[in-house]
């Protein structure tokens, strides 16, 4: 199950899921998007379900699982993906705007895990990844709720781990730093106007804030997301893991 994958990190992953053999099943809001990663997926040769899901609500999250197991069984796979919650400073967002935020952003993640675990632990096999931000350890003025939910979403990773490990199922949060997605393009815009300079400039600033002087590609995201769900990734658990081109801690 790969939530939010219809677009951006969360189509890469599904892509790369199915070409290691997985079969998929995505959900989004969206319902264009939706259908053209669901083509695209079956015509690179995955067996896939796709369904229009609102990821903040409780009743249509069990619905796409229910689907789930009716078309493929147990889940072994879970990969949490959400947009990011609304932005701003901390004066400036309402209260309405952090409840948005926990719902979108950190109640799904505890929604949907609560929804596999059950299956996850009796097969005594699964795996969970729950994808963030870098800024769950590097908190940005302009995304306060995201930082201060992604910080938590790191947190519940551990804890999950500690308590299922011994049932043969990993959890782990993978931390992308700045990739070419719409929803960096959306904050790249944001930041520019605040700036007061145009999209191409801003962007040229972030590259050069990167030591790997550049954007990650989806796919090199989505390649390690899928080591992390595969046998190989057993003893890997409970951890946060950057991928960032290694922007955290980076002194100029």
């Amino acid at each position: 199950m790969v939530a939010a994958g219809s677009k951006g990190l969360g189509r890469a992953i599904a892509t790369a899921l199915v070409r290691e053999g997985a079969r998929v099943s995505i959900c989004a809001r969206g319902a264009g998007p939706l259908g053209e990663t669901e083509q695209a997926l079956r015509e690179a040769g995955g067996e896939v379900l796709a369904m229009s899901v609102d990821v903040t609500q409780p009743d249509e999250l069990a619905r796409w699982h229910r689907a789930t197991v009716d078309r493929f069984g147990e889940p072994a796979l879970l990969v949490t993906n959400t947009g990011g919650p609304p932005t701003g400073q901390f004066e400036e967002l309402s209260e309405e705007a952090w409840r948005t935020g926990v719902d979108g952003t950190l109640m799904n993640v505890i929604r949907l895990s609560r929804l596999v675990l059950p299956g996850m632990r009796a097969a005594r096999y699964g795996r969970i990844v729950h994808l963030t931000s870098f800024v769950a350890k590097q908190p940005m003025p302009i995304l306060t709720i995201s930082s201060t939910l992604r910080a938590g979403l790191s947190a519940l990773t551990r804890t999950m781990a500690h308590q299922v490990a011994g049932d043969g199922v990993t959890v782990n949060a993978v931390l992308p730093g700045h990739f070419l997605t719409d929803r960096q393009i959306h904050l790249n815009e944001l930041r520019a106007q605040q700036h007061g300079t145009t999209r191409a400039a801003w962007e040229a600033q972030v590259v050069a804030s990167i030591p790997a002087q550049r954007f990650g590609r989806p796919e090199e995201l989505a390649d390690t997301v899928a080591f992390l769900l595969s046998e190989r990734a057993a003893y890997i658990n409970g951890a946060s893991l950057q991928i960032d081109g290694g922007l955290l801690g980076a002194t100029f």
